[in-house]
């Protein structure tokens, strides 16, 4: 297994710098990828690039949300010569010292991808409530209740099947596509480990989540897997009953 830390940033530049602390020890090479950030976080993300030699700045001219820089990241990792990508975001809330576990189980289960359960403490029920519905309709679209969380960003995936379906088909470009990508990777066969680790919630942290615009993105996507889901729905079924059997 050869693999990265990819982190798209936008507008992170504070947090983030926390988060490359947390890495240094962890020996991994890592890309940042800047949607399009103000000059103060451009700034910061250069710096941090000069300090680390383990670290790659790719910068998009401008934002274009977090999928359409994880895809951006995907491919220059699979580019590179990577096979599997350990995703993070750039705000601070996932706990990097799970970080060398997740390694161990991805380079065990090289096939799989880890998917962070996560836990969280003091997050609104707003929030807590939007989860369960995605995760509710996540099991419907995989037919299997194999993914515990769609959404959380903290994950390590094996690039060959992903950048298939990138060639194959158009995905969200924000906060859809996290949870669609992992639909399509389990369409696609792609075994699920979900590894429990802590998410710190802070309601005074840095969040590009627009409840509105987010949601109805979000929604779109899985009614459009929903659909998708009908056209595989045999296969989908008979896989989980052979896999059970």
């Amino acid at each position: 297994m050869n693999a990265c830390v990819l982190i798209p940033v936008y507008n992170h530049g504070g947090p983030l710098e926390g988060v490359i602390n947390e890495l240094v020890d962890i020996d991994l090479p890592c890309i940042l990828i800047d949607d399009g950030s103000d000059d103060v976080t451009k700034a910061t993300l250069h710096r941090l690039e000069v300090n680390h030699s383990w670290i790659r700045l790719e910068t998009r001219k401008k934002n274009g949300g977090k999928g359409a820089a994880l895809k951006d990241g995907y491919r220059l990792a699979h580019s590179l010569g990577y096979t599997h990508i350990f995703q993070i975001d750039a705000d601070g809330q996932h706990n990097t010292h799970d970080l060398p576990r997740i390694a161990e189980l991805a380079k065990a289960h090289p096939e799989a991808m880890v998917l962070i359960e996560p836990s969280f403490e003091n997050a609104p029920k707003s929030r807590l409530y939007g989860r369960w519905i995605s995760v509710f309709w996540v099991w419907v679209e995989c037919c299997s209740t194999a993914i515990c969380d769609p959404l959380c960003g903290y994950r390590a995936m094996p690039l060959a099947p992903l950048i298939k379906i990138l060639d194959s088909v158009p995905c969200g470009d924000r906060m859809d596509f996290d949870p669609e990508i992992a639909v399509r990777m389990v369409w696609e066969g792609v075994p699920v480990i979900n590894f429990p680790s802590q998410v710190r919630y802070d309601s005074n942290g840095l969040s590009h989540f627009d409840m509105w615009r987010d949601n109805m993105l979000i929604s779109w996507s899985h009614t459009r897997l929903f659909f998708g889901m009908l056209l595989r729905f045999h296969r989908l079924v008979f896989r989980k009953v052979e896999i059970e059997l």
